[in-house]
């Protein structure tokens, strides 16, 4: 058996490391006195896929939703539930494209996401009636949006 390493074999392999990349807040609300987020570190962004880590803080909603793409969910730590589903570190949650999933609910320790979205990976609302009434008993406040850098070739929706 001939045990010599191609020299080409990882030569279109992009490295990166989480290190490498900037934080962006992309979604902000108020609970009593604190603030709560959703930030991410977007590791590849093409029109092809997004690849990102994610930290929740504790008891952050998010709102069901659904993505123009297929999306991939994986809990590395903390955990969350989705709708009635606990989901605690190990987790994989996978969407097909167009359906929708959530209300998302941070654990008291937040929550650490990998996620990929391959195609568009913009998101469109659930059930809003339901969600503002989760928000409204919980006494959650949501605030603007924070300002992102998206790509030039993609609109920000997160306001739809």
């Amino acid at each position: 058996m001939d045990e010599t390493i191609d020299p080409n074999l990882n030569k279109k392999a992009r490295f990166t490391h989480l290190d490498d990349f900037k934080w962006q807040e992309v979604r902000r609300q108020q609970h009593g006195d604190r603030t709560a987020s959703v930030r991410e570190k977007w590791m590849e962004f093409s029109d092809k896929y997004l690849s990102l880590y994610a930290e929740w803080d504790p008891g952050m909603v998010v709102r069901p939703h659904g993505h123009n793409s297929n999306h991939v969910v994986f809990v590395l730590d903390g955990d969350m539930m989705c709708g009635d589903i606990h989901c605690p570190a190990g987790t994989h949650i996978a969407l097909d494209k167009g359906d929708t999933f959530g209300p998302f609910i941070a654990g008291p320790n937040g929550v650490k996401l990998f996620e990929v979205m391959m195609g568009d990976p913009r998101s469109f609302p659930a059930n809003r009636e339901e969600y503002e009434k989760l928000l409204a008993d919980k006494g959650i406040v949501p605030l603007p949006n924070p300002p992102i850098d998206m790509p030039s070739w993609l609109k920000d929706t997160r306001n739809n």
